[in-house]
């Protein structure tokens, strides 16, 4: 059992409990997470924070692209129920949601909007750079046939973070990070920063927890659950 009496008290009793979620929260809907033995960088010879860069997009876009529509793109993946429970915590008003993850699956889960912060964008909105960030979007499955703009060959790109890019809503996020009298961190390799960095803004009296496959590596005062965080939620009430 992973959901022990004390760690259930935690929930219950919390009243602004904040969930930072990493790839792991979407293994079990069948999307690799990036740096396990099976995850979308194990094989891969070119460093992937160039391939997944601002500069790679600018110099070789195509090899980019066609990484990311090998290795990136999942979209019949549906939720499970660890994006389902969080939903559920949020739908009711005791939870927020922080992301990592590009995929959507808080979003298909019905995570209500002001309620979910997309640190890193998704991968399912397209836009093209020449027309500006508020320009018009295309469709994701014209996107995955080319990245080129079939009406004037513009370059497209999903609306996520690329790394010398910055995040999205990371004031907003440390908001949501020192309001919060209860953090979880599930799914995680937690090495990516400024995203790692958010539980300095914690509140010294908020309780933090990480629920993961292997012990994570931070200087903050964590409760590590080491398990499956699939099963974790299962057990949650």
């Amino acid at each position: 059992m992973l959901v022990t009496p004390e760690i259930q008290a935690k929930f219950d009793q919390a009243q602004k409990i904040v969930f930072m979620t990493g790839a792991g929260v979407s293994t079990l809907s069948g999307i690799p997470d990036y740096r396990s033995k099976n995850g979308i960088y194990n094989g891969v010879t070119m460093q992937p924070e160039y391939l997944l860069s601002a500069t790679a997009f600018a110099r070789e876009p195509e090899k980019q692209y066609q990484f990311m529509k090998d290795n990136m793109y999942f979209p019949d993946a549906k939720p499970n129920v660890i994006h389902e429970k969080m939903a559920q915590l949020c739908q009711a008003g005791k939870a927020k949601i922080i992301t990592q993850n590009v995929d959507d699956l808080h979003v298909k889960a019905q995570t209500p909007v002001e309620r979910l912060i997309r640190f890193h964008g998704s991968l399912y909105d397209i836009y093209a750079p020449v027309d500006g960030f508020d320009g018009p979007r295309t469709d994701y499955r014209e996107y995955l046939k080319s990245m080129y703009r079939a009406s004037d060959h513009a370059k497209l790109r999903p609306n996520i973070t690329f790394y010398e890019e910055m995040p999205f809503d990371v004031d907003k996020s440390a908001q949501w990070v020192a309001d919060a009298d209860l953090l979880v961190v599930v799914g995680t390799s937690f090495r990516v920063y400024p995203f790692a960095g958010l539980l300095q803004y914690a509140n010294p009296n908020a309780q933090i927890m990480a629920v993961n496959l292997e012990h994570i590596d931070t200087p903050f005062a964590v409760e590590q659950v080491i398990g499956d965080a699939g099963e974790f939620f299962q057990e949650l009430k």
